[in-house]
Formats: structure tokens, C-alpha cells, sequence
């Protein structure tokens, strides 16, 4: 693989960067920046401005509307949104239930649905975990049982991100109990205005309303909400989760937020001089940021293999990438050191101009850091990756 970009990937680089320092909002730029909340209305705004430019979809056939770019010009979108500070692009829609719509779906599916993911006109949630199913996903017990041209399903999902804001979720469901539990699964998309859907908040631990609990009572779902085949949702559910697995990756976030800790670290003193000179704190910076050069390097190893869905080669970087998230977060942490303490609600939400504790850049550490301890679970959990790995690549 060359490692050089060509005059062309520059020239894209360049063109990607003026796009953003023109349309990116300040204000929108300033909270991602700033490490504060962004709202459903902060997400859809930035959403509409990539797809009026026809690039809010990097991963997409030009034939489904996306921009055809090469890989190499999607990771280059990546970073170039990474480094101005974007709000990220929802992946549930646009990145998970799209690709397997696109590859399994019906025309009427994708007719449907495909259009209005690019508009953001259906907001999407995903349904996999339940309470007892998280790792071992294919024990799941939320039923969808077949009358006429519907089914009823019945059950309950948890951990559902922002499922507060969204119009569609797409649930894996078990349609036959008989038979070994990954046979037995289907793949629906549900409506989540359709009676019987309830949505109970979870309040995490830095107060923010992320996720949810989704509970199906009697939910009708149209038959033609069916995704591929019934009993096949389990192959489906695993193509879902190579795509998510290798977004969760995060490299050019990574990097901005690498960035951000060298800035804030040097700003902070440990006996009268610069943290960044201190050779113990140094040494761990330097080390993380070893690791993310190796993690990106394997990020465009997997994105050159452009006609090839992810395999369990995306499990390693949802490992490594989740990893070094998190001791992004623990460093940060460390340099602010007392100064994270204070928790300050009405800051992170923009109710207030400034911390009340007078460290702007301080004050949502420690949030930001109990946040990503979520990230070594979500999308399967680190050990379960570790197990893939192991086993399909290994060959143990």
C-alpha cells in the first residue's frame, strides 16, 4: 500500500477543507471543540449541510446517492471533519441499517428508505441488546410472531442510543423458537410512532439522556418491513456490526482529541513547569500516540480492500480504536487533575457561557471520560472481539 497521497488526494484534501472552514457553524464547532452536549436539532442541522452537498453518505454507491469517493478519499473526508471540529454524522442510519438494506433489502426498501436516510428525514435508533442479551446477542427473547401481513412483536431493548429522538428502529427479533438460537432471528424495521412502542430514558452517570429502554407490547410491524428472509436476520445482524465496528475506530477524532490533550496538558503546571515536560506524563502521550499512528495505518490496510465487506479484521480496530479512546479520556483526565472534579450541567448544555469552576477546557473532563468507558462494550464488547480475533484470524 503507498502511504503517499497523490496530487489528486491533496487536491481532494484541499477541497474538503475549504467546504468546511466555509459551511461548518461556529456554533456547532465551538461545542464539539469545547467536549459540550449537541442537541437533535445540532446533529440534523450539520447532517442537512453534507447532504445538500451530496457527501453526507462517504461510504455509499454514487448509485444510492453517495459521492463514489475511494477509500482514501473517505478517510481524508474523516480526518479533515475530525480536525475542523464537525458534529458526527449519526451512524444508525447512514452506516448501519443502510449497507444491509442496501445488500439484502428489497427495491421497494431501498427505495423507500434510502432517500429519506440522506435527508435525515427518518432519524434511526438500533435494536439488538436486551437486558440478558448484550454479548451473547443471539440469546435474544423479543418475539415477532406472523398474522397475515403483519407481525406482532413483543419485547424489550435497552441501552438504545438516542432512541428518544428517532422515527424507525431496526430490530432483530426471533421469529422461531425450535431451532438453534442464530437460526431462529429476523430483521425487521419498525416504526417507532407505531402504538405499543415505549421509550423509558437511562440517566448515565454524567446526567446526560444517551440512552434508553424500547419496549414492543402488541407492536403490528408490516411484513414488508422484513429485511432479506425470515430466520436469516442473524447473517444480517453481523454484516450490520462490521460496519459499525470499523467506524467505532474513530482515528481522525482520535487524533483532534490527541491534539486537544497536548494542548491542554502543556497548558497545565506540575512543580512550576509544563506537564508536557514532565518525562513520565511525556512518556504516556508519546506512546498513545504511537498507537494511533499504528491504528491508521491498519484503518487504510482495511479501506484498500475496497470491494470487501469488513470481516473480523474489523474487530481489531473496534479493539484498539475503543482502547485508545479510552486512554485519551484517562490522560485528559490527569491533566486536569482537581479541576475535574467540578460537574457543571448548565455549562456542557450551553446554558452557560463559561464553567463555574473558570476551566472551560477542564469541566467536561470527567464527564467525557465516564462516557467513553461505554465504548470497550458497545458494538460487542472488547472480549468478545478478542474471541473473534482468536478465532478467525488466528485460526485457536
Amino acid at each position: 500500500m503507498d502511504l503517499n497521497y497523490s496530487s489528486e488526494d491533496l487536491a481532494f484534501r484541499d477541497h474538503v477543507r475549504a467546504f468546511l472552514d466555509a459551511k461548518l457553524p461556529a456554533d456547532l464547532q465551538h461545542k464539539v471543540r469545547k467536549h459540550l452536549r449537541l442537541s437533535r436539532e445540532d446533529y440534523v442541522r450539520w447532517h442537512k449541510i453534507l447532504a445538500e452537498q451530496g457527501w453526507v453518505a462517504p461510504g455509499w454507491p454514487a448509485e444510492f446517492g453517495g459521492p463514489g469517493w475511494t477509500p482514501v478519499q473517505r478517510h481524508l473526508f474523516d480526518e479533515e471533519c475530525a480536525r475542523a471540529g464537525t458534529p458526527p454524522i449519526l451512524p444508525f442510519g447512514v452506516n448501519m441499517v443502510a449497507p444491509v438494506i442496501m445488500a439484502f433489502g428489497s427495491a421497494e426498501q431501498k427505495a423507500h428508505f434510502l432517500p429519506r436516510i440522506l435527508s435525515c428525514e427518518d432519524w434511526w435508533c438500533q435494536g439488538y441488546s436486551e437486558p440478558g442479551s448484550g454479548s451473547d446477542l443471539a440469546s435474544l427473547k423479543t418475539t415477532a410472531v406472523r398474522d397475515g401481513d403483519h407481525y406482532i412483536v413483543n419485547g424489550q431493548k435497552t441501552w438504545t442510543t438516542l432512541a428518544q429522538h428517532a422515527d424507525m428502529i431496526f430490530c432483530l427479533v426471533r421469529t422461531d423458537s425450535t431451532v438453534r438460537k442464530q437460526e431462529g432471528i429476523s430483521f425487521l424495521l419498525i416504526d417507532m410512532k407505531s402504538p405499543g412502542v415505549t421509550v423509558r430514558p437511562i440517566i448515565m452517570l454524567d446526567e446526560d439522556h444517551e440512552v434508553n429502554e424500547v419496549f414492543f407490547d402488541n407492536v403490528r410491524v408490516p411484513v414488508a418491513n422484513l429485511v432479506g428472509q425470515e430466520n436469516r436476520g442473524w447473517t444480517y445482524a453481523k454484516y450490520l456490526l462490521g460496519h459499525e465496528r470499523t467506524g467505532i475506530a474513530a482515528v481522525g477524532r482520535s487524533k483532534r482529541e490527541l491534539a486537544f490533550l497536548k494542548r491542554y496538558a502543556g497548558a497545565q503546571t506540575k512543580n512550576g513547569k509544563s506537564l508536557m515536560a514532565d518525562p513520565l506524563f511525556a512518556a504516556k502521550v508519546a506512546t498513545l500516540e504511537i498507537e494511533l499512528m499504528a491504528l491508521e495505518m491498519t484503518v487504510l490496510r482495511v479501506l484498500a480492500q475496497e470491494h470487501k465487506a469488513p470481516g473480523p479484521e474489523a474487530s481489531v480496530l473496534k479493539v484498539r480504536g475503543t482502547d485508545i479512546q479510552q486512554t485519551l479520556t484517562e490522560l485528559m483526565v490527569e491533566a486536569a487533575g482537581p479541576m475535574a472534579l467540578p460537574f457543571d450541567p448548565a455549562y456542557l448544555e450551553s446554558a452557560t457561557e463559561h464553567s463555574a469552576a473558570g476551566d472551560d477546557d477542564g469541566a467536561p473532563l470527567a464527564g467525557y471520560y465516564f462516557n467513553f468507558r461505554k465504548t470497550s462494550i458497545y458494538g460487542g464488547s472488547n472480549e468478545i472481539q478478542r474471541n473473534i480475533i482468536t478465532q478467525m484470524i488466528l485460526g485457536l
